[in-house]
């Protein structure tokens, strides 16, 4: 399959409109017919504005990195890709050509 991996950095306390921004993507994503997507929270990450954020034993930070992935087709991210910059949401993200392998024991 031709595939790419499309990925969202995002903050966890980001929103957009009334609802977590990482919520979001996966929602409109859902919404589109994308079969599936993940959103993963980092222990520790900074940004370009280099501040350390990380989780602690009884304590969570203010804002924790989140990562939400997609593996998708080509058109299926450039329309995800399409909506994101419709609705003027900033934001960063990477596409990586993917390889699909489909392990099935049955």
């Amino acid at each position: 399959m031709n595939a790419v991996a499309l990925r969202f950095y995002v903050h966890q306390p980001r929103k957009h409109g009334k609802i977590l921004l990482f919520e979001w993507l996966l929602e409109q994503a859902r919404k589109m017919g994308i079969h599936g997507g993940s959103a993963f929270f980092a222990a520790a990450g900074y940004g370009r504005h280099g501040v350390i954020h990380e989780q602690r034993f009884f304590e969570l930070p203010e804002v924790l990195p989140v990562m939400v992935e997609f593996i998708v087709t080509p058109e299926e991210a450039d329309s995800l890709l399409a909506l994101v910059r419709a609705e003027k949401i900033q934001t960063f993200c990477t596409r990586t050509p993917t390889e699909v392998i489909l392990i099935d024991n049955a």
